[in-house]
């Protein structure tokens, strides 16, 4: 493998916006990128994409994802999009890079498909869900809504019954209530890559900024100013794993323990 075919090399920076239609952060989606190929290959022993491969929650325009699947030999995904927008620009997105018979992404509501026979025959999901908490659905970009605490979307994956998250869990997200929700589906964290981030544009609109700042004060999460931290964490109800690091995620995550 070329040591320069990492999933960190993104496409330059073109800041926390809209591109055509698409929201862009290259900053988090580097981030996200990186956790996952590296969590992936450093629990190869312990998750079985290499025989099963992955699924995908959300494949957007499936940059991020892309570079994994060229960077990891052997890795497949299937994505799936409730956007049909963004499944044609993933699968311009997959073909210009050349992972077309390892990456795949359809049209159609994940938890449908989850399932599906084809479905069942996946025990591992990867997904950097919609986390923006706000009242309602009413802000910048909708589609980034999760719902009043930010996290009603992992929590709804964890319901699934897949065995292997690998997930984007932020502080200001409440990720205390969905670590516990987690534990008590019995999941455990079997490693974590944590990053600092500025507030953006959706998270700094107004109407979600006092939001986040009534959750935080509350004690569902935490943000320092116009600052927050974004955990990509593997969560397993695997009986293979030894340690659980969910209290050094909670710390990470900058909160009490």
């Amino acid at each position: 493998m070329d040591p320069r075919d990492t999933a960190v090399l993104l496409p330059q920076p073109s800041g926390n916006h809209v591109v055509d239609g698409f929201f862009d952060c290259a900053e988090e989606s580097a981030h996200y990128a990186f956790s996952v190929q590296l969590l992936l290959t450093q629990h190869a022993t312990l998750v079985p994409w290499q025989t099963e491969g992955v699924a995908e929650l959300g494949s957007g325009d499936a940059r991020a994802i892309a570079h994994v699947v060229r960077a990891v030999p052997g890795l497949r995904v299937h994505g799936t999009d409730i956007s049909a927008t963004s499944v044609e620009r993933a699968e311009q997105t997959i073909s210009g890079l050349g992972v077309a018979d390892r990456y795949t992404v359809e049209h159609g509501d994940f938890f449908a498909w989850a399932d599906s026979p084809s479905g069942r025959d996946v025990s591992t999901v990867i997904a950097n869900p919609p986390y923006i908490p706000a009242p309602d659905a009413d802000i910048l970009m909708p589609e980034l809504w999760g719902g009043w605490y930010g996290n009603d979307m992992v929590l709804r994956l964890l319901k699934a019954g897949f065995d292997h998250l690998l997930v984007a869990l932020p502080s200001y997200s409440d990720p205390a209530a969905t670590l516990s929700a987690a534990h008590d589906l019995g999941y455990r964290v079997a490693n974590f890559l944590a990053m600092g981030l500025e507030f953006g544009a959706y998270s700094g609109e107004p109407k979600v900024r006092e939001h986040i700042a009534s959750l935080t004060a509350e004690g569902h999460g935490w943000a320092g100013g116009d600052s927050y931290v974004v955990a990509v964490a593997l969560l397993t109800r695997s009986p293979e794993l030894r340690r659980d690091r969910a209290t050094e995620l909670l710390r990470a995550l900058q909160l009490p323990v």
